[in-house]
């Protein structure tokens, strides 16, 4: 992955919308906070791989979604490092 662009904005905010704007083949999405609310919106285009915090899917009843929207992977604090460690680069929204 070349860039893991970690996004804490509501889908609304104009920073999440200049983050879809700068994602590349390459990239990855992490969805946090008010961010992971893109899942539940099907009118969202998510690159392929996007990845939600779990704590926070949980905190806005959006765990346990069958199918999981946009492929999102849900994932734990831990692997938030591990994916940031494995980022060329990280770029927070």
């Amino acid at each position: 992955m070349h860039t893991l662009h970690i996004v804490s904005k509501a889908p609304g905010h104009r920073r999440f919308r200049e983050c879809l704007g700068m994602v590349g083949d390459q990239d990855a999405i992490l969805l946090t906070g008010n961010g992971v609310i893109a899942i539940a919106d099907t009118h969202i285009q998510l690159p392929d791989q996007v990845y939600a915090l779990t704590d926070d899917l949980q905190a806005r009843a959006l765990v346990n979604k069958d199918p999981v929207p946009h492929n999102c992977t849900a994932i734990d604090f831990e692997t938030m490092v591990e994916l940031s460690i494995q980022a060329q680069r990280v770029v927070s929204w």
